[in-house]
């Protein structure tokens, strides 16, 4: 029970990171909390994609590729932004 909360709630607060780094970038459109933001929604996918191959998907299926791809395409998002955004 408690792996299963954990998961669930890893994707929740990376959600909450996403919105408010976005609601930020809105205020500010300060282009790194575009990049920051955009890098939590993909991990926020990842969370997701672990909490649905892990707790709800039986053993003989797996979505690691998918959840591995997700997060290696968030971490190139917030990489692209600290290197070709900075100031």
């Amino acid at each position: 029970m408690l792996p299963k909360l954990v998961y669930l709630l890893g994707a929740i607060l990376t959600a909450i990171c996403a919105v408010l780094l976005l609601r930020g970038f809105a205020r500010s459109r300060s282009r790194l909390l575009l990049w920051s933001g955009l890098c939590f929604a993909g991990l926020t996918v990842s969370n997701g994609l672990l909490f649905v191959d892990l707790v709800l998907l039986p053993e003989d299926h797996s979505l690691y590729m998918w959840r591995l791809s997700t997060a290696a395409g968030a971490m190139l998002l917030l990489v692209y932004g600290l290197v070709f955004e900075s100031e």
